[in-house]
């Protein structure tokens, strides 16, 4: 047979069978970032192949392991709208491994150790599993192939007694037990694998598919933890993030459709994941990219959406000031979109006064540097806008017509000379949108009373 045929003919084995994918997070803390991009990695691989994508809640450490940590998970995940077919709990299924481990011990596999804990202080009896020190490989689907010579592991203990199984065991056997058949998870388990493949055959049990995928760093490209910023879902949930955002971005963490295209829907990402496509090295996370997206994605938004939730997140002093209306912040909200990230920002910089202007006539501070020119030429420049301004129609006054009407006078005088102060005029800030989007959103008769209030403070 040639090689060509023989690689066909796995490749149809490998997606002949059902597949079944599965997130295994313990419960010992907040939704983390990495587990989050890992249970979208399996979610999408379930869902591209019409498998199916299960939830096992690993929370057999009593000591460490907290409902609210469950629940944390379990709402990051319905956040990120990542749906689940099945869901376990390991904590339940005490009686399952007791009889894997009793089998074991039963052929000859496996054994009672009585050995002195350091921990408790006293003798306990623990279950080793005979290991013959063999080598072990198995192709990775994203690292290709992967070797271990397991002799140095000698016989690794698998469960603290008869009923308490180890990690190690556990896994396995929970595995087995749901029929997974693509093992996804961060690159930092591949030391995992040969323990986990050595109890596999000693259960006469088939092995999963591997992928191990890239950790996630920080920006200094150590691993990314706490003390280097928020790593939790629910941190960057509360802070405003679209979930449409962070899954967009948790996905080109590791992956690349080998194209341009950065903006996915959850269907568009459906469709073209691949873990082929998933590279080998860690993935950097950039909260400036995570912003962006977020961006993007508000822009996506539906109209009436984008305009409730700005609303809602002004703050209440502005939304009582004097010009403040729908109408008027209907005209605005696009442009007060364009300035931050999240709707937590906006509300923030709503709190400090910094979208006020657009509600109501700003107080011009004194401290305001009226560019290189004197308080004379703004004043004159203002005047001359004035003029200009007055002959645009109301029905017409748009940013385009103000543009047009000005800037020939503009070009002449010098842009900078003429829409500074006109910008300041408008805003009272020396940071603030272009002096035509202004206009527009102000209308003819309330950008022509500020310009006015202006030139009155300047002469």
């Amino acid at each position: 047979m040639s090689h060509n045929l023989l690689f066909q003919k796995l490749l149809g084995k490998f997606f002949s069978e059902k597949v079944i994918t599965r997130i295994a997070p313990s419960p010992t803390g907040m939704f983390h970032i990495g587990t989050a991009r890992s249970a979208l990695f399996n979610f999408l691989f379930a869902r591209h192949h019409g498998g199916e994508f299960i939830v096992r809640i690993e929370d057999t450490d009593k000591e460490r392991s907290k409902k609210e940590y469950e629940k944390d998970i379990l709402d990051g995940l319905n956040w990120l709208e990542l749906s689940f077919d099945a869901l376990f709990r390991q904590s339940e299924r005490t009686d399952v491994y007791a009889e894997y481990i009793a089998r074991l011990v039963k052929n000859g596999r496996a054994y009672v150790s009585k050995e002195k804990s350091e921990k408790e202080g006293r003798e306990v009896e623990v279950v080793r599993l005979k290991n013959s020190g063999t080598d072990i490989s198995f192709r990775d689907i994203i690292r290709g192939d992967i070797s271990f010579n397991t002799k140095e592991l000698g016989d690794f203990v698998i469960a603290r007694s008869i009923k308490e199984p180890l990690y190690h065991l556990a896994v396995v056997i929970d595995d087995h037990e749901m029929n997974v058949t693509h093992v996804i998870r961060g690159d930092d388990h591949i030391s995992n694998t040969p323990r986990q493949i050595l109890i596999q055959r000693a259960l006469g049990m088939e092995e999963p598919h591997y992928a191990h995928i890239p950790l996630i760093l920080a920006p200094n490209r150590s691993k990314l933890s706490k003390r280097k910023g928020s790593t939790s879902i629910t941190e960057y949930r509360e802070g405003g993030c679209l979930p449409e955002a962070m899954l967009n971005y948790l996905a080109f963490l590791g992956w690349n459709p080998g194209t341009d295209k950065e903006m996915y829907t959850m269907k568009e990402l459906i469709k073209d994941f691949s873990l082929e496509q998933v590279q080998k090295s860690g993935a950097v996370f950039d909260s400036r990219k995570l912003d962006w997206f977020n961006r993007e994605h508000l822009k996506k938004l539906p109209k009436a959406e984008v305009f409730r939730r700005v609303a809602a997140s002004l703050s209440r002093e502005t939304r009582r000031l004097p010009q403040y209306s729908d109408a008027r912040l209907k005209k605005a909200v696009d442009t007060i979109i364009e300035r931050v990230s999240t709707f937590k920002e906006l509300g923030e910089l709503s709190e400090k006064g910094e979208f006020d202007y657009f509600f109501a006539p700003p107080h011009m501070e004194t401290d305001i540097q009226w560019k290189k020119d004197s308080i004379e030429t703004a004043a004159l420049v203002v005047s001359a806008v004035i003029g200009l301004l007055e002959n645009v129609q109301e029905q017409t006054f748009t940013k385009e017509t103000v543009k047009n009407a000005i800037w020939r006078y503009a070009e002449e005088k010098g842009r900078g000379t003429v829409l500074w102060p006109m910008r300041v005029a408008l805003s009272g800030k020396e940071k603030s949108p272009d002096p035509f989007t202004l206009a527009e959103i102000f209308g003819k008769n309330e950008t022509l009373a500020r310009l006015k209030e202006a030139q009155q403070q300047l002469l």
